[in-house]
């Protein structure tokens, strides 16, 4: 029963979340991003040239031709959330350091919307928008280095692992929680794609990044939560413990952060990217010293 158990979960996650699943999710996504660039960018030309008529709120969508990278931006996010959805069973850490590339990618889009919604104001309004548009770009240098580290440090789940049965329990049910989270994702998505169609529709074209993001976030939470308590079966050291503690203290920062707008979102990005850095390094740091410890008593 157990083995059928594991055959079914592996299955389901390899047709949904396996390698040949993400090559062709990644080139529906690619493939996806271009035409909805080139269409935005088109609308953009036709709103220009005063061919189309838009109401006020939703002309900042076409105001700029700068608006045309939010498009393939958002679809870029939602593969980069496939993505992090796949690595869940890898290991902790690589699942955080996979929300941080993700956190850098909405920001870099917060970033190219401010800059285009400058683009298209009055000159008078420039240097309303110049600070905040500085301390979103550190908080993008700090979240870059944050993915950056965490992706140096990335494990890898080795054949030997899956010689260890409780390991190979607990991937299991990290499995299962990702296929889970991957249903969670779609309904989330399908959910904020009409709400947000239906805003435009009705003359709301708002594009803050709390739109999916926000509930996707607080789920993934969840997610981290859960994992973390069933590693207590697993795992005795407290080390490991408190880092991943610690990872799901920045996971909330970033939360939060993402519900904030300005000056106080960015300054907590930077405080997640700091954080999430320092635990890990904390960790690894204190991993090196264990086995050199063993080293020398050996």
């Amino acid at each position: 029963m157990v083995s059928r158990l594991i055959v079914d979960v592996g299955s389901i996650f390899d047709a949904y979340l396996g390698e040949k699943a993400d090559k062709k999710v990644r080139r529906l996504s690619i493939n996806s991003a271009i035409f909805g660039f080139i269409m935005h960018l088109l609308i953009c030309l036709l709103f220009q040239l005063d061919l189309i008529d838009l109401n006020s709120e939703t002309s900042k969508l076409f105001d700029s031709y700068l608006d045309s990278l939010y498009t393939p931006f958002s679809i870029f996010l939602a593969y980069e959330v496939y993505e992090l959805i796949r690595t869940i069973p890898e290991s902790f850490s690589n699942a955080i350091g996979k929300q941080f590339e993700i956190i850098t990618l909405l920001v870099v889009r917060d970033i190219l919307k401010r800059l285009s919604d400058i683009d298209a104001s009055a000159i008078s309004t420039i240097d309303e928008s110049i600070g905040i548009l500085a301390i979103e770009c550190l908080a993008f240098v700090v979240l870059f280095a944050t993915a950056l580290f965490f992706n140096r440090s990335k494990r890898d789940v080795n054949d030997g692992e899956h010689e260890n049965e409780e390991l190979h329990r607990f991937i299991l049910r990290k499995k299962q929680l990702a296929i889970i989270l991957l249903f969670v994702y779609l309904a989330i998505a399908l959910y904020s794609i009409s709400s947000w169609s239906y805003g435009v529709f009705n003359g709301n074209g708002s594009t803050n990044r709390t739109i999916f993001f926000l509930d996707f976030f607080t789920a993934l939470i969840l997610a981290d939560i859960l994992i973390l308590l069933i590693s207590y079966q697993y795992i005795t050291e407290f080390s490991n413990l408190a880092r991943n503690t610690g990872f799901i203290l920045s996971t909330v920062i970033l939360r939060v952060a993402i519900a904030s707008p300005g000056v106080s979102g960015a300054i907590m990005f930077i405080l997640a990217g700091f954080l999430g850095s320092i635990v890990l390094f904390s960790g690894i740091s204190f991993e090196r010293s264990v086995t050199r410890g063993y080293s020398e008593a050996e």
